[in-house]
């Protein structure tokens, strides 16, 4: 499949210097991403990330405030990844039920992609996501983080599966609910079947388990998405 290489516009107040633009800044967001995905989110520091990329903690601070913002620009990253994924897979797509369906996939599976990053492994990435990412939304900050714009592109990509839900069914009351969830339930059960199987009826490894999941997904989503909308809801 032929690759396309692609930008991904991060939010600035993520960043105090955007790290795309210079070798440095690649470097740390190469090795930030083997580093969280190796030895997990609370063991990662800036004084590790230095030792890894040969340079100096002041270095990196001149990229990112912290390491709580430098882990939401990843989360980010993965949710811009997402969205251009989808875009470029359901193009020329007519049916909203199978455009839901790649989706469902895609946020499930990070094999046979047509997008590359040169200098983040998205498969590590999506590690982190599925291990960690609520990290990068559940505290006490949130909201100040929200105030800032930190996950816009996580509301785009649920308004881009919302959207098609919407197609599907314009009379669905919670396209938004369902997009969001079934996201986050992907992730959820990714997670259990790997480290808690008794939390979930996914099981296996690889592309196995992703078919499961991706198939779960697609059974809640048939079942839910054609209901009437319950009595007080317009």
């Amino acid at each position: 499949m032929t690759q396309l290489l692609v930008n991904l516009k991060i939010n600035p107040n993520l960043h105090l210097k955007n790290p795309q633009e210079t070798d440095l800044g690649k470097k740390i967001i190469e090795n930030s991403v083997n580093l969280i995905d190796e030895i997990g989110f609370e063991q990662f520091t800036f004084k590790k990330l230095a030792v890894a990329i040969s340079s100096t903690e002041a270095s990196i601070y001149r990229y990112f405030e912290n390491k709580h913002q430098l882990f939401v620009y990843l989360l980010n990253w993965y949710w811009e990844w997402m969205i251009i994924r989808i875009e470029l897979n359901t193009l020329n797509i007519q049916s909203p039920k199978q455009r839901l369906n790649i989706a469902l996939g895609i946020i499930v599976d990070t094999a046979n992609r047509n997008t590359a990053i040169e200098f983040v492994d998205e498969e590590a990435l999506h590690r982190i996501v599925v291990c960690e990412g609520t990290k990068g939304y559940h505290h006490k900050w949130v909201d100040e983080d929200n105030k800032e714009g930190f996950f816009l592109s996580y509301k785009r990509l649920t308004q881009q599966i919302a959207d098609i839900i919407k197609e599907l069914n314009p009379g669905f009351p919670y396209p938004k609910t369902m997009a969001s969830t079934l996201i986050e339930t992907a992730n959820n059960n990714l997670y259990f079947a790997r480290h808690l199987p008794r939390l979930t009826d996914i099981s296996g490894e690889g592309a196995v388990l992703s078919n499961q999941v991706t198939k779960m997904l697609e059974f809640f989503a048939d079942s839910l998405i054609q209901q009437e909308s319950p009595i007080g809801i317009e």
